[in-house]
């Protein structure tokens, strides 16, 4: 039976009600018009604004950042393109080399880019040996680092991350599993940053880093709630959607209403509005 929400499984909308205002802080768009980039792990079907729409209205989110994924190396036309679509209600973050003119920085920030990624898990593009010149590069622009990379590379970096003229913003809950929490050496360097002010995470992709790959994982329950409780302030949460794994075809494809109703477990009814909708508007300067 062919589902009824595009590159999303299950149909009921959330249970929790969703806060006017409210952000998805991580998606993707994919469109085979670009070319991937030599060596891309993951070439998903092409998803678009107007099935990405019908995610958004099934949970009941008004606000949207698209991130350029790694299928696409730097070329941010998809994301630019998609952002476009999206209007004043979305930002974006791109994937740069360094070598961009001023005028190309200030036309993406003027598109609604927000920041940049830097993708080692996945990517075939990015080395943290570029982590400082570009975060050196953005800095006039008032724009964030997004990193994804594994927990060992992540704890050797202690020193740099801390001293970014940038904030650090970690997406997929840092990469880090459920059984990281307290054991990690970075699991502790992310709580330190985020205590600081210095770093972000994004509650996104719990399916991703659950050895059950599945949000509904209880042991994802302390692995949120280490974030949320080291600083309430610089949570956000991302739906990853088109869910490129899943789409093409290596996990179970997650069931967007049911993450959203887990955050708000993470969360309790006291949390939930700061996380999507006061946190993401500091963040990536949407209106009050």
């Amino acid at each position: 039976m062919q589902a009824r929400y595009p590159y999303s499984s299950g149909d009921a909308r959330p249970a929790i009600a969703t806060p006017a205002g409210a952000c998805d802080c991580h998606l993707h768009a994919y469109d085979a018009r670009y070319p991937a980039v030599a060596g891309a792990k993951l070439t998903p079907p092409d998803a678009t604004m107007a099935q990405y729409r019908e995610i958004q209205s099934r949970l009941g989110m008004q606000r949207a950042v698209l991130v350029t994924p790694s299928t696409y190396g730097t070329d941010n036309r998809p994301m630019l393109d998609a952002l476009a679509q999206l209007r004043e209600q979305a930002r974006g973050v791109a994937v740069i080399d360094g070598s961009e003119t001023d005028a190309q920085l200030q036309a993406m920030h003027d598109a609604g880019v927000r920041g940049i990624r830097l993708n080692l898990s996945l990517g075939v593009t990015s080395s943290a040996r570029q982590i400082l010149p570009l975060a050196q590069r953005i800095a006039p622009w008032g724009w964030h680092v997004q990193l994804l990379m594994a927990p060992d590379r992540l704890a050797e970096l202690a020193r740099l991350l801390g001293d970014l003229p940038v904030p650090v913003v970690f997406d997929h809950m840092a990469r880090l599993a459920p059984h990281d929490a307290g054991a990690h050496p970075a699991h502790a360097l992310v709580l330190q940053l985020l205590a600081r002010g210095r770093a972000w995470v994004k509650l996104s992709g719990g399916y991703l880093v659950s050895a059950r790959q599945s949000v509904e994982d209880p042991a994802l329950d302390a692995l949120a709630r280490s974030y949320l409780d080291a600083n309430p302030e610089r949570i956000v949460w991302g739906s990853d959607w088109p869910h490129a794994s899943a789409s093409s075809g290596m996990q179970p494809m997650p069931d967007d209403a049911r993450q959203l109703d887990r955050l708000a477990e993470w969360t309790g009814p006291d949390r939930l509005s700061q996380v999507l909708v006061h946190n993401p508007a500091a963040l990536y300067g949407f209106a009050a």
